[in-house]
């Protein structure tokens, strides 16, 4: 039923895909024509109408790092993106790596209201969904148009680059992106279509804020579950959290649990060090996850690769292959992430070997 459940998430997914027309050629560099008026349609239904392109984009509010790093797949953003959020989730902000002009955008802070996002003269703000309620009306008091994404599910990826390259007026390049995602899912969905065998997985995501230790567990409909039914796995906590937000879990009943396998999730220290800490508690070496080697720091470089960020593909990727190692056995990660900085941004082999795979944690090699 899982494996079941699993393969119509991606036939969605690729039908989301293969329904928008693709054009001959794929160019990164298509735009509208000057004074052009289109519409887009953004995440909640609405209708946003443009005289021409926006060249003045704000990119704020909370969740903004998934966002930005999905609009800087596109090579107009460097120029168009006039301010954003502080983008950094512990180990640096990777957008001056890509972006030449990243120091002439102002950056603002997280609390950054109407008022101060006006100062900078934006003709269009791209905001989260769930933020409609609360900083949308603000903003569209001041007539500034607001475009909503969500980048939330791996099912909403494609919809969401499609609005992105209406809004670059480059749709080919975001069917380009989204093609990408389709068909790196789509390998690992046909490699794993005769597994009838699914690991029990727990997912973690560890904290010790102010010296004490928390444990918890996601939604089943956020990223991080989407993406252990989507490798094979069966998440285990399943029933252990309805609600919308991380959740609470002790250990007792993570042994209760006892997994097959265990991913500790952390977004600001290396969870690989965190992951050794823990195999080497006499508590937790009597789980079956800790006797068979299968707790793991999951992988991050400067993002996480668990969450709803753009590297939620690589992600899936290195957690298929844990899961189902003898399906996988030659899995290359590392090149697996180069190709994917070198096709979503443009980075070549200098910028990553000197900048990016530096930051690398969890159990990657």
């Amino acid at each position: 039923m899982k494996r079941l459940i699993s393969l119509l998430i991606i036939a969605i997914f690729l039908h989301a895909c293969s329904s928008i027309p693709v054009q001959e050629e794929h160019s990164s560099s298509a735009s509208a024509t000057p004074n052009q008026s289109f519409t887009v349609i953004d995440a909640l239904g609405r209708q946003v109408t443009f005289t021409q392109p926006p060249s003045r984009i704000v990119i704020t509010g909370k969740g903004m790092i998934f966002t930005l790093n999905a609009v800087f797949m596109f090579p107009e953003a460097h120029d168009r993106v006039a301010a954003l959020g502080v983008a950094n989730q512990g180990s640096g902000n990777f957008i001056p790596l890509i972006d030449p002009l990243f120091s002439k955008k102002v950056i603002l802070q997280g609390d950054a209201g109407a008022e101060q996002i006006a100062a900078v003269q934006p003709d269009l703000v791209i905001l989260k969904s769930y933020l409609a309620e609360t900083m949308g009306p603000t903003i569209e008091a001041l007539k500034i148009p607001i475009v909503y994404v969500d980048f939330e599910t791996p099912e909403q990826y494609s919809r969401d680059l499609m609005i992105l390259g209406k809004v670059f007026q480059n749709e080919p390049r975001a069917q380009e992106l989204s093609d990408f995602y389709a068909k790196k899912v789509n390998d690992i969905q046909m490699q794993l279509k005769d597994r009838t065998i699914q690991p029990r997985v727990l997912m973690l995501f560890y904290n010790d804020k102010d010296g004490v230790v928390a444990f918890n567990v996601p939604p089943m409909s956020w990223m991080q579950s989407k993406m252990v039914d989507l490798a094979g796995g069966q998440p285990v906590w399943a029933s252990a959290n309805p609600g919308k937000g991380w959740a609470a879990v002790t250990v007792e009943q993570i042994a209760v649990w006892d997994p097959d396998h265990i991913f500790i999730i952390s977004y600001e220290k290396n969870s690989a060090e965190i992951a050794q800490k823990l195999k080497n508690d006499p508590q937790w070496r009597l789980l079956r996850a800790v006797k068979e080697n299968h707790l793991s720091g999951f992988p991050a470089d400067m993002y996480s690769w668990d969450q709803a960020d753009a590297r939620w593909i690589l992600g899936l990727s290195w957690m298929a292959a844990r899961l189902h190692p003898d399906i996988f056995p030659k899995q290359d990660i590392i090149k697996e992430t180069f190709e994917f900085y070198e096709q979503m941004y443009r980075v070549d082999t200098k910028l990553f070997e000197s900048k990016i795979r530096p930051t690398f944690r969890g159990d990657l090699p």
